[in-house]
Order: C-alpha cells, then sequence, then structure tokens
C-alpha cells in the first residue's frame, strides 16, 4: 500500500474515532453521579439504579474501545514514518493490502490476529 494512501486511510479512522469518542463523552451526557442524584433507593424500583449503572458501564467499555483503537492507529503512523507500516508485529510479514484497507491501525495478519484474540485473558 502506498504511504499517502496509508495515512489517509489512518487519518480518516482518527477522525472517525475521535468522533466516536466525542459521542460517548459527550458534556451534555450526565454521570452516574449526575443521573442517580434525584434516585433513592427508598422511593425509586432498584431497576432504576440498574439501568443506570449499566448504561454507564457500556459507555466506559465502549470509551475504553475507542481509545485502545486509537492507540492502534498511533502506533500504525509511527511505524508507517519508521517504513515498517503493514507488517505483522508477530511473524514480520506484509499485512494484506485488504486487511489495512478495514483495520487500518491492523498489527497482525490474520492467523497472528486471531491467534492474539484468542489468548487474551478473559476479565
Amino acid at each position: 500500500m502506498e504511504d499517502d494512501k496509508a495515512r489517509q486511510l489512518l487519518n480518516d479512522e482518527r477522525t472517525r474515532l475521535e468522533g466516536l469518542r466525542k459521542r460517548i463523552d459527550d458534556p451534555g451526557v450526565e454521570t452516574q453521579e449526575d443521573s442517580l442524584s434525584e434516585l433513592t433507593t427508598a422511593d425509586q424500583h432498584p431497576a432504576d439504579v440498574g439501568s443506570e449503572t449499566f448504561e454507564r458501564t457500556k459507555n466506559l467499555s465502549l470509551q475504553e474501545d475507542v481509545d485502545g483503537r486509537l492507540a492502534d492507529v498511533d502506533r500504525a503512523l509511527e511505524k508507517l514514518d519508521a517504513g515498517t507500516f503493514g507488517t505483522c508485529e508477530t511473524c514480520g510479514n506484509p499485512i494484506p493490502d485488504e486487511r489495512l484497507e478495514a483495520v487500518p491501525g491492523a498489527r497482525y495478519c490474520v492467523e497472528h490476529q486471531a491467534q492474539q484474540e484468542r489468548t487474551v485473558p478473559a476479565e
């Protein structure tokens, strides 16, 4: 893949991810403390508190995912500058252009990505 095309893909992905992060971090969205401040467990159904907790946990999980993908894009830009973009971090083989177009910050070839996903410890 040409460096200019790769850089454009990475910059487009960064813009998309930063937009997602802004929507997750939107200041108009109440924090858990704000959303629960009017709720008391005495006069509210426990499901109200559970729903608020679920939404907050979901948003935190989404934020962690977006932050991880942004870190991958930053790493890919560094690799592009170093001349190593598009190379699997495990085997050193080229990552196919089709994969890089779909996942611009890809660190591994398909085989080693699958291996990484199998070895990630469950939380």
